[in-house]
This record gives structure tokens, C-alpha cells and sequence, in this order.
């Protein structure tokens, strides 16, 4: 209760903060065996991290017998030993992402502290924990969250050079940049590069960036790090792993959209409000402050940052929401220093009641779209609301908005701290309800399809279905072909009319499992 009265007598403690952070924190790391693998990117990734210990190989991604070129090694050299550890479950996955966006968290809360001060850099702490779009990827089997802290890593360790002009941070920078291309390939150069070269030459400094830019001790760091895989790589794959990393999924996915994933010029201006979550309206509030940047280097440099992310994605042809992450580590620390120049709790804390309460509707509105949508796979997989959002995840929301109602009428309580509460709220709902739900909708019949055809003896045959997830949890490989007589097919249940004969081994929800028999032998 002493905490609840220095509350609303306006006095806010960093020893509550940082138990509020430390909450936060721990967000990414509770339940992540709660929902199943997500398709397509969970279950890809995953997969080729089962297949490095069925192969033996641990130098090469494949999946059903391919090799994988969307995405460099690191990622999969952090999963296998968390497998090894945890086991070939969610977890084992999921665990390295949890920890990378912990230490993201810890990187921006080093950086404010040091640059601005440490309540600032509490909040910056928190809002970047409780946010949807990072705690979404801070607790995916995927390369995302890896990527953002060591971008951010590198960011902040270049304006640490700009102030400091020492190469032991310069040459930090560089390895974070090498991690980075053994993590997801050139944008882990490509920001750091376009974005000090335009803070820099604002600051007529543009000697001071070619020296740093061509240290040959750094260079040296950076191509002893990301190299020898590469070559290795190349070695073993040829002119095709140069064909599939570098041009399709590099140049490929900025010059067009690739697997219909485009998007108009405004598409991220329409996704950062939701990635942002529940500090949207501390947004807002943000944004009207951008002229103030010019007055001083910090913030100069976080608007650089942003704005470059921001434009270049706006730009590429593939658009998928995660690309503009990148550029948020900035606006997150940005949205702490301006905290307290946001002083309406009604429109600070609206976006969070908006977004508990469409949550707490999800249920009748699923129920009322299933009904509506034409693609009967998609249809049939949203046939049981009433499964995955039961009473606990009604109660929970319903807390929720409530939490955020009481906020809005107390008036004592500053509203920044508020809507601090209002973001280890979303994150509760996202990682007990949210998550779980979403799991059981989309990924819940292929893990039971799977657990299934683990028992079975034939080949198995993924058809008219991309569900890599499938083959983590049957710990099988699948090829995908038409399937013959013999073998054992996983497709969706509307495909089943077309084989000759089969025995239906698991169906639900638009997901089939079947043995394909030969013709004429009855259903």
C-alpha cells in the first residue's frame, strides 16, 4: 500500500520501475510452451534446427531434404543448444529469442542511463519490453529478435564512438555488425551505415566517418566473424546459395513483393500504431516533437535512425510488419524521454482500452466472421472460438479493460506511470491469452496431425499444405508431391475427394491426415 500512496502522491521510486522492468522482462520467457509452433516462419526455422542433429550437419540449414537460403546460420548455431538443453519442444526454440530481447531491453536501458539518465531509461526499458511487436518476436522460434538487439547494439555503440571517439567501442560495433550478417545478411550493415553517414555529415564530421568506417582493425573484426561461414557455405552449396540468400531473398524482396507479401507506401504509417501498442497515443505525442531534434545530437540521431528504417521499408516491395522494428529501438527511447510532455491519461491510456477491448470481443468476432470467409481451410480452422478462447481468457481480458477504466478515473497518479501499467498489463494478456489462442486456432490440428503420424511406419507426403511445424513435431521430413498409394498425407480436408482411396487417420478443423490406398480399395 506504500507503494499504491507515493503513486498517487505523484512520487514515482526507480526501485519501482525496476521491479516494473524486471516484470517486464520476464514476459519473454514465461509460458513459451503455451501455444505451438507458428507456420510458416516458426516451423521453417525450427525444422532446420531438428534437421542440423539428423543430418549431423550443422554448417548447412535444410528442410525436406532442401537446403534453406532465407537466412544466414546463427540463429539455428543459438537453437541447437538450447534443443540440446530444453529438448524438441517450444521451448528449446523459443528460449534464444527470449533471451536476445532481454538483453535488447538491457542494451537500451545501458544506453539511456548513460546518455540520459536512469528513470528515463527504466521507462525506455519497459515500453520496449511491453510492446506488442517486440514481444511478439522476443518470444518466436525466429531470427527477428536476435537481429534487433544486435542492430541496436551496433547503433548505440556508433553514437557511444561519436562522443567518445574510442576504438574499443568502434571495434564493438564492428563485431555487432558481423553478428549480425551471420544473423540475417547486409541490413545488419546497411542501417548502421546509410544512418551514421547522414548523422555524421550533418555534423560536418565526414572525415571522422570514413576513418571509422574503413579501420582496418575493424574491418578485420567484422570479416573474422561473418566470413569463413559464408565461405564455407558457398564451398558446399555453390552458385545457388549465392543465388538464393543474396539475390531472391536480399535484392528480391526490395525490388518486388515476394509470397504476396506487398504492401502500398503508407502500409508501415497503418503498422506502427499496432506495433507500438499499448504506447500508441505516447506516439503521437512523440511525433509532434521532431523539430526539436535539430537542437541536439541525441535525439538527432534517433530520428535519423527511425526515419531511415521507416523510408527504406517503405520503399522495398516485400513489406511484412516486423521489417520496421528495426528503426523502433529509437522511437521506443524517444517515447521515454518525452513521457512527461504527454499529460491527457484519456488519450495515453485509449489505445490500450481499445485493444483490451476488441481482445475481450475476439470471440463473438471470430464467430461472426467464420461464417463469411470464402477459403474453406481458413474457414474451418476458425470453427472453434468457443475452444480457444475459453472462460479464463474472457476473465483475464475483462480484468483488463477494468485495470484501464480505474486508470482513467483516478486522477492522481501521473498518466506516463499509468500507462506503464496499462503495458505490463498487454503483456500478461498477450503472453496468458492472446498467444495460447492464436495457437490453438491456427497451429493446434497440425500438432495433433503430427504427434498422429509419428506413430506411423510409410513415408509421409505433405500436399497442397506448407506447415513445416508438422515435421518438428512428427519428427519426420516430408517431400511435398502428389501422394501415391502406400504412403501417408498430410493436406487439407476439401483435398481428400481426390485420392483414389484412403484411410483417414486424423481430421479436424480443415486439417487430414490420411494412408492413400490403391484404387479400388474402398474408401
Amino acid at each position: 500500500m506504500n507503494w499504491l500512496y507515493e503513486w498517487r502522491s505523484g512520487r514515482i521510486q526507480e526501485r519501482q520501475l525496476l521491479v516494473l522492468l524486471a516484470l517486464a522482462a520476464l514476459a519473454f520467457f514465461f509460458g513459451l510452451d503455451g501455444a505451438p509452433l507458428f507456420d510458416l516462419d516458426e516451423g521453417a526455422f525450427s525444422e532446420a534446427t531438428r534437421q542440423m542433429f539428423v543430418r549431423g550437419d550443422f554448417i548447412s540449414p535444410y528442410v525436406n531434404f532442401e537446403p534453406r537460403f532465407d537466412k544466414p546460420i546463427l540463429i539455428y548455431w543459438l537453437q541447437a543448444p538450447s534443443v540440446w538443453l530444453f529438448g524438441v519442444n517450444e521451448t528449446g526454440f523459443r528460449f534464444p529469442s527470449a533471451l536476445a530481447a532481454a538483453l535488447w531491453v538491457t542494451v537500451v536501458y545501458r544506453f539511456v542511463a548513460a546518455t540520459m539518465d536512469r528513470t528515463t531509461a527504466l521507462v525506455a526499458g519497459i515500453i520496449t519490453a511491453t510492446s506488442l511487436g517486440v514481444l511478439a518476436i522476443g518470444r518466436a522460434a525466429t531470427a527477428d529478435a536476435l537481429l534487433n538487439l544486435l542492430i541496436a547494439a551496433t547503433m548505440l555503440d556508433i553514437f557511444r564512438y561519436y562522443q567518445q571517439r574510442k576504438t574499443t567501442i568502434l571495434y564493438r560495433a564492428f563485431l555487432w555488425m558481423g553478428l549480425g550478417i551471420l544473423t540475417k545478411g547486409p541490413v545488419a550493415i546497411l542501417i548502421p551505415f546509410a544512418v551514421s553517414l547522414m548523422f555524421f555529415a550533418s555534423r560536418r564530421e565526414f572525415g571522422a566517418w570514413l576513418r571509422a568506417v574503413f579501420n582496418p582493425a575493424g574491418l578485420a573484426i567484422l570479416l573474422a566473424v561473418a566470413l569463413p561461414w559464408y565461405v564455407v557455405q558457398y564451398g558446399r552449396e555453390g552458385d545457388a546459395f549465392i543465388q538464393g540468400f543474396f539475390f531472391k531473398h536480399n535484392v528480391g524482396r526490395f525490388s518486388s513483393p515476394m509470397e504476396s507479401h506487398g504492401g502500398g507506401l503508407f502500409y508501415y504509417a497503418l503498422v506502427i500504431p499496432l506495433l507500438v501498442l499499448p504506447y500508441t497515443g505516447l506516439l503521437l505525442a512523440t511525433l509532434g516533437r521532431i523539430k526539436e531534434a535539430l537542437r541536439d545530437d541525441r535525439l538527432l540521431y534517433l530520428w535519423l535512425w527511425f526515419l531511415f528504417v521507416f523510408a527504406f521499408f517503405s520503399l522495398s516491395g516485400t513489406k511484412l510488419p516486423h521489417y520496421v522494428l528495426y528503426g523502433l529501438t529509437p522511437l521506443f527511447i524517444l517515447m521515454a524521454h518525452y513521457r512527461e510532455q504527454a499529460r491527457s491519461r484519456f488519450l495515453l491510456l485509449l489505445p490500450a482500452l481499445l485493444f483490451f477491448a476488441v481482445l475481450f470481443h475476439a470471440p463473438d468476432i471470430v464467430a461472426l466472421l467464420q461464417p463469411k470467409v470464402k477459403d474453406s481451410y481458413v474457414a474451418a480452422l476458425l470453427s472453434a472460438p468457443g475452444e480457444a478462447f475459453g472462460l479464463s481468457y474472457r476473465l483475464l481480458l475483462g480484468g483488463a479493460v477494468a485495470l484501464v477504466l480505474i486508470l482513467l478515473v483516478e486522477n492522481r497518479i501521473v498518466p506516463w506511470f499509468k500507462l506503464l501499467l496499462a503495458g505490463l498489463a498487454s503483456a500478461v494478456v498477450f503472453v496468458a491469452a492472446l498467444s495460447p489462442a492464436a495457437g490453438i486456432l491456427q497451429q493446434q490440428p497440425i500438432k495433433e496431425a503430427a504427434l498422429v503420424a509419428r506413430e506411423v511406419q510409410e513415408p509421409l507426403v505433405m500436399w497442397r499444405l506448407n506447415t513445416p511445424s508438422f515435421n518438428v513435431y512428427s519428427q519426420r521430413s516430408t517431400t511435398k508431391r502428389d501422394p501415391q498409394p502406400g504412403e501417408v498425407v498430410l493436406t487439407k480436408t476439401r483435398h481428400l475427394p481426390e485420392l483414389p482411396a484412403y484411410e483417414l487417420l486424423y481430421e479436424r478443423r480443415g486439417v487430414a491426415l490420411a494412408r492413400v490406398l490403391p484404387a479400388g480399395s474402398g474408401k
